[in-house]
């Protein structure tokens, strides 16, 4: 199977003449020649899912946003580039590759959505990223891209929830990353509203809450590979993106593969292509020897199982085994992996990012990391069992985002699909190993991906402190809804 490249070009684009001189601003030329419905209707009936995890169809989000919009303030567009799944690294890829098709497809985002606004949200620890994209807006303001939309560098926090879509909106409004129970395309109540009514289009993309006031302007937020598809559906048309895919996920799917493969690397395929296809063209096989044991979609899904590898990587396929596609981030465990230190790993990360707003998704994943690292020490006892499958019930009550789900369905995956494995730890007859280190990438430097080696100092309060302070974020950081003014 070859790599395809609709949106990873086959080398960078090193400037917008070039993109334009390769067809680039079409797209937009295109959506400001026809109704601002009518690009909602091409990207609605081009099936176009977030490729940020969830999946969610893109073209209802635009939708969503052009109901709820104010009838006084002009909604904002944000682009979600805090990537921070582990095993990611694909829209950071993009993103260096051509910043021009994000830039462009945000831009027309914020024509059908009829926003004045595009915040592109980046780790600032993501420096190659921040002065690439600064650069290419600075290039697109140049040429008269962006008039009449401000176009912002946003740079934010560490934290991985900096990338849930709620949390992303409160670090852009000087709060900290901590998700809210609003959908960002719900009219928000601020105050801010009303002590800012006389600086116009400058008011910032915040919702602070679902309320019905028809002054708080909405807010559309997608993924950077989400957007990046955007230019050619206007441009080529609906029917052209469907060409590729399948029925139910069409388009293609850039793919991160790292773990035990002959290289790390960022693909990017059609979706339905089987997984281990997907796994050989861009990581090439196990090592001589070693067989694939499991994969982890990233830290958001089950575990898939080596027996499974024929799995169409689309939405649909990867559901029907009971997994899920998420950000198309696969660490591949070949058979000498421990699949519970692994799980642990995950569990530890998730645990450890949790942000404590949700009693249970702290206090119980907190917990079930604790088990998970028993186990893996072959420390633990039927009773430890019984603990690890109660809790993993209950840390989702009451989960105002998707981390405590996540939590669930990884440990559940590894306890329902992956019985042996447990077992052989509590009997005592596996290798006694420590949790792995699972963390997001800070690069994939020649065919070796690097983690984030802070990950593992990092406190449960989100503190790099010897010792935790029993605090959660949540807790320490008291003052978290306050806005902060920037300058």
């Amino acid at each position: 199977m070859t790599l395809v490249h609709h949106i990873l070009p086959r080398t960078p684009v090193r400037s917008l003449d070039e993109y334009r001189a390769q067809g680039g601003g079409r797209g937009l030329e295109t959506a400001r020649g026809v109704e601002r419905e009518a690009i909602v209707r091409e990207v609605e009936a081009s099936g176009l899912r977030g490729r940020g995890g969830a999946g969610f169809p893109t073209g209802r989000k635009w939708r969503a946003v052009r109901d709820y919009r104010s009838a006084r303030w002009p909604a904002s567009v944000v682009v979600n580039a805090a990537e921070g799944e582990p095993g990611s690294f694909k829209d950071r890829t993009i993103l260096r590759s051509n910043p021009y098709q994000v830039l462009e497809g945000a831009l027309i985002a914020a024509q059908a959505v009829e926003a004045d606004k595009v915040i592109v949200g980046l780790k600032r620890s993501f420096r190659a990223e921040v002065r690439r994209v600064g650069e290419a807006v600075e290039e697109v303001r140049r040429a008269g891209w962006s008039e009449g939309v401000e176009l912002v560098v946003f740079e934010g926090p560490e934290a991985y929830l900096f990338g849930e879509e709620t949390a992303l909106l409160e670090a852009i409004d000087g709060r900290d990353p901590f998700p809210r129970l609003a959908p960002p395309y719900r009219r928000g109540v601020d105050e801010l509203v009303e002590t800012q009514a006389d600086v116009g289009s400058s008011l910032p993309a915040h919702v602070l809450m679902a309320g019905d006031d028809a002054l708080a302007p909405p807010t559309l937020v997608d993924n950077v590979e989400t957007v990046a598809n955007v230019p050619r559906i206007v441009a080529d048309g609906a029917s052209w993106f469907r060409m590729s895919g399948t029925a139910e996920s069409p388009g293609t799917v850039v793919c991160t593969i790292t773990g035990h493969t002959q290289r790390h690397g960022v693909g990017e395929v059609m979706m339905g292509t089987p997984l281990h296809e997907v796994i050989e063209a861009t990581g090439g096989a196990p090592q001589p020897g070693d067989n694939i044991a499991a994969v982890l979609p990233g830290a958001s899904n089950p575990p898939i199982p080596g027996d499974q590898l024929d799995v169409p990587v689309s939405y649909e396929g990867l559901a029907a085994i009971g997994s899920g596609l998420g950000s198309a981030a696969f660490m591949v465990l070949d058979d000498t992996a421990d699949l519970v230190a692994a799980v642990a790993g995950v569990s530890r990360f998730l645990a450890v990012e949790s942000c404590g707003q949700c009693t249970a998704c702290k206090r119980d994943g907190l917990s079930l990391s604790s088990l998970l690292a028993k186990l893996c020490r072959s420390q633990a006892d039927e009773s430890d069992l019984a603990d690890l499958h109660q809790l993993v019930g209950t840390v989702t009550d009451g989960a105002r985002c998707s981390l405590a789900a996540e939590h669930q369905a990884v440990v559940a995956g590894l306890l329902e699909r992956f019985p042996a494995a447990v077992r052989a730890h509590v009997d005592h007859e596996a290798s006694r190993v420590e949790p792995d280190d699972i963390a997001a990438l800070v690069g994939i430097e020649g065919d070796v991906a690097v983690l984030d080696e802070r990950r593992r100092s990092k406190q449960p309060d989100w503190t790099f402190d010897q010792a935790w302070s029993g605090a959660t974020p949540a807790n320490r950081l008291a003052d978290h809804r306050t806005h902060i003014e920037r300058d």
